[in-house]
């Protein structure tokens, strides 16, 4: 008597880092290669890397490009799974269940078909529309190809003015970067202050203390275009009212999430661009179709609105979602709370939870307080001052927002706050929480605990 063998299925991932192979290593401890095949698709040379770490791999804290990729493609392909570098799917056939790919090598295009689909293409940096913008010398800065590239320029180029065009996370990693690097350092930001996840107040201490590097800081300005040599190299950035010399120039404007495939293929977007999904991280609407990391936008447990932010946290924690229920499992993402934390040189910037424009784009009512501490009890050495902002919900005390700027310690004090707000804590709540002491690491009241004592305390205050 013969025995019916069943189908393998097969699994396509659609991108090659973070949220995609993490979702195609899951799926595999869950399935063996007799149960599933799973083959990937990643247009770049590399899998599986920290692209947040490409700023001090330029700045030289990092030594070595490799010291970045988690997993290498051969140790992937180890674990049967298919991985195809150096293609690119150009489309996606939904109602087919099928992938359109390209070997960007021979040029050969193929359809892969599907049981299930994984969407994970991360986003694309923001490259202004204007004369100069693809000069030989401009870069953003996304992947590891970008970071070798941009590398590259810097050692071949023979004058040592940089100009960064944007603020961000990524704009002030690069800034600090290049000063590292021997580079006369100038950013030019389309807003007043730095780091417009912050609000300005304490935008204005970022802005303060990257003068104090020696940074150029030029704020309320907007490059209008790129000027050349001759040879088509960049030689300056322009705004309405200067110019700026520049031997090498890189956008620090921000991202969006890349889902011109998933447009096309009519699956369902956001107000910011990014696809929308449920909490297994399934497409809406489309059963046997997931999307992780950059190009989704998620759900935040603050203001109960979806957002776009893009960090590899989320894109790691939605690859392990997603595998797991591709994988046969049951697993759900619950949401974010916008916990980040960057730094220029050694001053740490932390914030979680929403900003006060965010909190009036959401309709709440609240208090901001902000306290300025310690790092260290004050008399012990090394004490560093530090700046703690925090918003409130009049009318219930909850917590709604924790910024952060100071020295060594700061920044991940913010994990304190991100773990309140997950909770829905009130700021009263927070003041009792028993939080390590000792002289060498905080004060007896810790900075965050100080901020909600005055945040209860003013919530409470008649007015």
């Amino acid at each position: 008597m013969s025995m019916s063998r069943t189908r393998r299925e097969r699994l396509v991932v659609v991108g090659g880092d973070a949220a995609g192979m993490s979702a195609a290593s899951q799926a595999r401890r869950l399935k063996g290669p007799d149960e599933l095949e799973i083959v990937a698709f990643e247009r770049g040379h590399f899998t599986s890397y920290s692209a947040c770490g490409i700023p001090y791999w330029v700045g030289g804290a990092v030594t070595g490009r490799d010291r970045l990729i988690a997993r290498t493609p051969e140790e992937h392909r180890a674990r049967d799974i298919d991985l195809r570098l150096r293609t690119e799917v150009t489309a996606l056939d939904v109602e087919g269940r099928r992938v359109r790919a390209r070997d960007l090598d021979s040029g050969e295009e193929t359809w892969t078909a599907y049981d299930r689909l994984v969407i994970a293409t991360g986003a694309r940096p923001i490259r202004p529309e204007m004369p100069g913008a693809d000069a030989e010398g401009v870069h953003g800065v996304q992947t590891l190809d970008d970071g070798q590239a941009l590398i590259d320029t810097l050692e071949r180029t023979p004058g040592r003015r940089a100009v960064v065009v944007g603020a961000g996370y990524i704009g002030v990693e690069m800034a600090e970067a290049l000063i590292n690097r021997g580079y006369e350092v100038t950013v030019v930001n389309r807003g007043a202050e730095p780091m417009s996840t912050l609000d300005p107040d304490m935008g204005r201490l970022v802005h303060e203390a990257m003068v104090g590097l020696g940074i150029t800081m030029v704020g309320d300005a907007e490059v209008t275009k790129i000027l050349t040599r001759e040879d088509g190299r960049v030689r300056a950035v322009t705004t309405q009212d200067a110019e700026f010399p520049a031997d090498v120039v890189v956008l620090g404007i921000g991202v969006r999430p890349e889902t011109s495939l998933a447009r096309r293929a009519g699956l369902p977007l956001g107000a910011h661009g990014g696809l929308l999904t449920d909490r297994s991280m399934r497409v809406r609407g489309h059963e046997d179709v997931w999307a992780g990391g950059d190009c989704v936008e998620v759900f935040d447990l603050v203001s109960g609105q979806e957002r776009y932010i893009p960090l590899g946290t989320h894109a790691n924690k939605h690859g392990q979602i997603i595998g797991t229920n591709a994988g046969g499992g049951y697993a759900t993402f619950p949401g974010v709370v916008g916990t980040a934390v960057s730094k220029v040189c050694d001053l740490e910037i932390a914030r979680t939870g929403l900003r006060e424009k965010d909190a009036h784009r959401a309709g709440l009512r609240f208090e901001a307080v902000t306290v300025e501490s310690t790092s260290r009890a004050g008399y012990y050495p090394g004490a560093s001052p530090m700046t703690v902002k925090m918003l409130a919900e009049v009318r219930t005390g909850r917590l709604l927002g924790v910024q952060i700027v100071g020295r060594e310690g700061a920044g991940k004090r913010v994990d304190v706050a991100a773990v309140a707000l997950t909770a829905g804590m009130t700021v009263e709540q927070m003041t009792a929480l028993d939080l390590g002491y000792a002289p060498p690491f905080s004060p007896v009241w810790d900075p965050v605990l100080v901020a909600a004592r005055k945040a209860s305390s003013k919530i409470h205050t008649p007015s």
